[in-house]
């Protein structure tokens, strides 16, 4: 289990709770909070990945829907952290929403092949999903949408890159797996969402669960 920090605040809460727990944590500036981003963030920043149970650096990227900070504000932080990520050899953790465009440009300008990631939430379509692969090499966190009757778009996606190039997750509280929809969702839910991708790709359970898992242990290094 990795739990994610909003802020550096919460990424601190975020990473006693790892420790606690004997969890993993990801430190890092979320867009909602990209406003409020302290000017000595790299050096704040660098110094969370060096705590204990921290296995990646996130979330961070763009969110145009909400636009709680501005636009221009949350490309300048997710530049910077990305930076920092490069800097030290760390998986990255995305957030994207309805900003795919400015997100690529980003990415074009700031990653490497090197760099590891995978795209939290994923609910884009299987060209965003060929573009997120065969460009960055990066994996899709495909959660509970994937059960959702009006997410065709988002199963051709999963069709289209296959068990290799997925995560599974919860994005706990939110976006609970069909037949859990409306509830809190929870990590127990995940059985759902991974029986769904089973049926969705003709495969097994236990080859889903084994492959996704392995998938993540990589990115992680776990």
């Amino acid at each position: 289990m990795v739990t994610i920090g909003e802020d550096l605040s919460d990424s601190r809460r975020a990473i006693a709770t790892a420790q606690r727990y004997a969890i993993s944590a990801a430190p890092g500036v979320h867009p909602h909070r990209a406003a409020d981003a302290p000017d000595d963030l790299e050096i704040q920043l660098s110094a969370l990945l060096d705590g204990l149970s921290v296995v990646a650096l996130g979330e961070i990227g763009l969110d145009y829907y909400y636009e709680n900070s501005p636009r221009d504000k949350q490309i300048e932080v997710l530049r910077r952290q990305l930076r920092v990520a490069k800097e030290r050899a760390v998986p990255v953790i995305f957030h994207q929403r309805d900003a795919f465009d400015d997100f690529v440009t980003v990415l074009r300008e700031e990653w490497q092949p090197s760099m590891r990631g995978v795209v939290h939430c994923f609910t884009g379509t299987a060209t965003e999903a060929a573009i997120y692969r065969d460009e960055f090499g990066l994996l899709l966190g495909i959660g509970g949408v994937v059960t959702f009757p009006k997410a065709q778009a988002l199963r051709d996606a999963v069709a289209s890159v296959g068990l290799q190039g997925i995560v599974l997750e919860t994005d706990c509280p939110y976006l609970a797996p069909v037949p859990k929809r409306g509830k809190r969702n929870e990590p127990a839910y995940l059985a759902h969402t991974a029986a769904a991708v089973a049926t969705l790709l003709s495969e097994t359970l236990e080859n889903v669960a084994a492959t996704t898992d392995a998938n993540a242990r990589e990115l992680f290094a776990l």
